[in-house]
């Protein structure tokens, strides 16, 4: 059996004490233990700030970028490795194990990219000069600039790869060390691309640590412009935050917890049209890809009153196709969820569902006689109003269509019922229909996914996350944001407003073309 050990203060350390088992989902053989107990969390943190931080900070914007380019192209090489341990440690079919892992490498290549636009000097300019004395002579500018603390991040379970590293390209990019903390569960993918990263070389020592097991009381030690990101339930986000001494000490802190997620049918769809068409096979790819245990899954379905009947039929054929079984079988599409804690989570779920809903197909039964299997599980609200459709996340391929009015004044009722969420797609022609649905679900959530037949052909995933948009969402998707380009290294620098000389602070502080 495989022992993940830490990456801290420069060398790798096995903690000590009582580990933790890391199972294969599919046989429930043992795999690997991994414990933290026994490292100095201390010493972590001023090996971060006083060895990885100034190094990075003597590098450019650009030159962080390649880093990261080289990051992805050294992770890349062991990508069939790493598919392998996806499918026996997470229960991942080669085709989820791809999403994650090709994720996780795109965006740090993405990133790179981005970093060739921000230029060689050490902040980014934040909008035009703006003159606040009689004349231009005495002006401001906004500027960011890097924090000179440490990102702690401790990421969730079902994406080890890209949880990890989209977190991490956008704090190195920005200048700032990494403490990296995968869940435990699925833990042995990151821990492999982490032991991939140190042997690389390609960082600069102290810039990324890696905690396999738990932070122990290394968030009791963070300092005022430290960050933490974190990644997994509303209720565990909620403990974090609450943490005294980051409320005392006002570190900032990036949540990104459950999601109801939506899709919403309007009634103008044609049956025949590409956009019916995408609204099937996009709702069933989002509740079964990673086994449902994705933050951006489709949680309820709004269909319209009088199409429930046969949308109900069309999406119980569609997920008819989706074989599930032992992911190293490449005739499955859908493999097991990540342990049997997990699975006895979602069986309840789906029979708290049941108890205010019809079950189309799937339900809470056994599938299997060995591993963490569900099947898929679509469910018809009997009352769309009912509060556990709308309070309980099951965090699997569950989800419950919502009969609506076909108005889009209802069906943004009901979906910013779920208090808040990552993503809401919606399908339709109707230009009008759909700007008033955008217009008033817009402030619930992160993203508003729109389909029509113009852009069927060309469109993503609703669920895929891209690292040149945001991602996050308020509320119960709690309030915070990742990514979106640019954007995504805001959690990591200070926007400082310099009040001067305008010819100083054009020269020093403005874009090039202002100097």
């Amino acid at each position: 059996m495989q022992t993940l050990d830490s990456y801290v203060a420069g060398k790798w350390q096995t903690g000590t004490g009582q580990p933790t088992v890391l199972s294969n989902p599919t046989t429930g053989a043992a795999l690997a233990e991994v414990s933290s107990e026994g490292i100095d969390f201390q010493a972590v943190l001023d090996h971060a700030r006083g060895v990885g931080g100034p190094a990075l900070r003597a590098l450019t914007f650009v030159e962080r970028g390649g880093l990261l380019k080289d990051l992805s192209a050294v992770i890349h090489e062991h990508r069939e490795e790493l598919i392998g341990i996806g499918t026996a440690n997470g229960g991942n079919t080669r085709g989820d194990a791809k999403f994650d892992i090709d994720g996780a490498t795109g965006t740090l290549a993405a990133y790179a990219r981005i970093a060739n636009g921000l230029g060689d000097r050490p902040f980014l300019v934040d909008g035009d000069p703006i003159q606040l004395g009689r004349t231009a002579r005495f002006s401001g500018q906004h500027v960011w600039m890097t924090r000179p603390g440490v990102a702690v991040h401790i990421n969730a379970f079902n994406f080890p790869a890209w949880g990890m590293l989209e977190k991490a390209a956008c704090a190195l990019l920005a200048g700032v060390p990494v403490i990296e903390k995968p869940g435990t569960s699925t833990a042995m993918l990151a821990w492999r691309i982490a032991r991939i990263i140190v042997a690389s070389g390609i960082l600069p020592e102290g810039a990324f640590q890696f905690i396999a097991g738990s932070v122990g009381d290394l968030l009791t030690r963070l300092e005022p412009l430290d960050c933490v990101a974190f990644t997994g339930s509303a209720r565990t986000g909620a403990l974090i935050r609450g943490i005294p001494n980051l409320v005392e000490r006002n570190v900032r802190v990036n949540i990104e917890a459950d999601s109801l997620n939506s899709a919403v049918l309007a009634p103008d769809v044609d049956a025949e049209s590409d956009t019916y068409g995408i609204f099937l096979k996009y709702v069933a790819l989002d509740m079964t890809q990673k086994a449902g245990q994705k933050c951006t899954a489709v949680r309820r379905i709004l269909v319209p009153q009088d199409r429930v009947p046969a949308v109900t039929e069309d999406l119980v054929a569609e997920l008819a196709r989706t074989a599930v079984g032992d992911p190293a079988d490449a005739a499955h599409r859908m493999g097991p969820l990540v342990n049997t804690a997990q699975l006895a989570d979602v069986r309840a779920g789906i029979e708290r569902l049941a108890a205010v809903c019809d079950v189309a197909c799937g339900g809470a039964d056994p599938i299997a006689e060995t591993g963490c299997f569900v099947a898929p599980t679509l469910l018809v609200a009997r009352d769309p109003e009912a509060a556990v459709i709308h309070s309980d996340e099951v965090f699997g391929p569950v989800a419950t269509i919502l009969p609506y009015s076909g108005a889009a004044g209802d069906a943004v009722a009901l979906a910013v019922r779920g208090g808040g969420s990552l993503v809401t797609s919606v399908y339709s022609n109707d230009a009008a229909w759909t700007t008033e649905f955008v217009s008033g679900v817009g402030p619930w959530h992160g993203r508003v996914w729109i389909g029509s037949d113009k852009s069927a052909e060309q469109s993503l995933p609703p669920g895929m996350v891209l690292p040149t948009m945001v991602h996050g969402g308020p509320g119960r998707a709690g309030g915070g944001e990742e990514l979106g380009g640019e954007r995504g290294l805001e959690l990591y620098m200070q926007r400082v407003a310099l009040q001067g000389f305008k010819g100083l602070l054009d020269a020093r502080f403005g874009r090039p073309n202002d100097a």
